[in-house]
């Protein structure tokens, strides 16, 4: 843009449009503003305000242009959009020159005209007001024009947009799937059976009935006869009462094979022969005079063990009579000959056996009491007594607990308990401990420390003294 003299108009006609502003399309609505912005008498921007907006000036990184002159605030509007009509502002130490319907005006001039609005004059453009404003040593280029078109969004070419689809040739894919589905078809069909002749059914079934009646038996073949081992009637009652003899372990009176074959031992004879071990296993037991010698028998994992309590129960027991071992036949395990049964033993030396095993008394360990001594307190508390003395039960089973590892614990303990104003006990030590277990002390501290006192509003420092003894019987 050019705002020099010869670019003067001629008379008040307003100047002339430049060839490529007359070359520009005019198009239909509002018109927006165009700037150009001139330093040392160079055009360093150029901006077309496409949306009809206040454009601003100043040293301010938030205006329309950032310029640095003196005299001008921070953000100032030079062309301000009022409704829908642009108004020029400027001040005092600025000039330039404005074309406006009455002709081109110097800015000295416009302010007897303009409205003084604060510290700056204000004038209205129309769509035909063109003209410059010099701030400081920078220069402003102003005309308005039509709006330019919208530009559309970029797309891209279709040869990139196209997917795989568009890069697929589909002449060539299409005569190699026929191709695939002849080939494979073609294999398919030898590997079936459409060829095949039709089978009947009926034929090959009564084929397969005369193949099985041709079929010759099979040689019979020999199978001996299973030889019973069971023992006879006369065997089992001589097994038994099987006798201990010197001549290998005949049973008298018996077969001498009814045992089985060499070896081998029937279910009888096996029954009899553990029946008779636990006979003599009983007579040894019965045999030994001493309580710890039978205890130490019946503590033996070598032994099998023998249901005493059958024996004991009933009246023919064992027990060692003028010497010699006696055994019962009565279907017991074993009997005695002057004894009255294993249930006398321990009834005392009269031997009759008739009232068990004795008396019992249980035995009780030592109990514990506690003592709770006179507590202090650095604030007074109104319930420190009572609730002190609700822990007591708590306190004696601390103790109680200890007295079951050491029946001689005895001694005295101090609990130093801080209680906050509120009442809440915010720690519990042990301050002092005689003669007490770690673990009681550490109960009794545990216990005082859940408790809750009635709050004073200050807090206090509790100390809590308890001594446990041993109660007398």
């Amino acid at each position: 843009m050019n705002a020099g003299p010869s670019a003067q108009p001629q008379g008040n006609r307003p100047g002339q449009m430049t060839a490529v502003m007359r070359a520009m399309a005019v198009n239909t609505g509002p018109k927006v503003l165009r700037i150009g912005l001139v330093q040392r008498g160079r055009i360093v921007e150029e901006r077309v305000i496409k949306q009809r907006a206040t454009v601003s000036v100043g040293p301010n990184e938030r205006n329309t242009f950032v310029v640095a002159a003196p005299n001008v605030p921070p953000q100032f509007k030079l062309f301000e959009l009022i409704g829908n009509d642009y108004y020029l502002n400027f001040l005092d130490g600025m000039n330039g020159r404005v074309a406006l319907a009455t002709g081109i005006t110097d800015i000295a001039s416009l302010r007897g005209q303009a409205r003084k609005v604060g510290g700056a004059y204000q004038v209205k453009l129309t769509d035909e007001a063109r003209g410059k404003i010099v701030v400081g040593d920078t220069t402003f280029l102003f005309q308005f024009v039509a709006p330019p078109p919208v530009q559309p969004r970029p797309q891209l070419p279709l040869a990139v947009k196209g997917g795989i689809a568009n890069q697929i040739d589909w002449n060539l894919t299409i005569i190699a799937a026929f191709s695939f589905l002849l080939h494979f078809g073609f294999v398919g069909a030898m590997y079936s059976d459409w060829f095949d002749s039709v089978v009947n059914d009926e034929v090959n079934v009564g084929n397969l009935v005369d193949m099985m009646k041709n079929i010759p038996t099979p040689p019979a073949t020999e199978t001996a006869e299973p030889v019973s081992t069971a023992p006879t009637t006369t065997a089992t009652s001589t097994a038994a009462t099987v006798k201990p003899t010197g001549g290998g372990g005949k049973a008298g009176g018996g077969s001498p094979g009814a045992g089985g074959g060499k070896g081998s031992v029937s279910d009888q004879k096996a029954a009899a022969l553990a029946a008779q071990a636990d006979a003599m296993q009983m007579a040894m037991l019965a045999s030994v005079s001493g309580g710890t010698s039978v205890q130490g028998a019946l503590s033996r994992s070598d032994i099998p063990p023998v249901d005493l309590s059958g024996a004991a129960a009933s009246g023919a027991g064992v027990s060692p009579g003028s010497g010699d071992i006696k055994f019962g036949s009565g279907g017991s395990p074993v009997q005695g000959g002057k004894g009255s049964g294993l249930a006398g033993i321990g009834g005392g030396t009269g031997g009759t056996g008739d009232k068990g095993g004795g008396n019992e008394r249980k035995v009780e360990g030592p109990k514990g009491d506690a003592q709770i001594l006179g507590t202090s307190a650095s604030v007074p508390i109104s319930d420190a007594d009572r609730v002190i003395a609700g822990l007591r039960g708590r306190f004696r089973a601390c103790y109680q607990q200890g007295l079951n590892s050491d029946p001689t614990m005895s001694g005295k303990v101090v609990i130093t308990a801080r209680v906050g104003p509120n009442g809440e006990v915010q720690s519990a030590d042990v301050g002092q401990n005689t003669g007490l277990s770690p673990a009681v002390a550490s109960c009794i501290a545990r216990h005082v420390r859940n408790a809750q006192f009635t709050g004073n509003g200050q807090g206090s420092t509790l100390n809590i003294p308890v001594t446990f003894v041993q109660q007398t019987k």
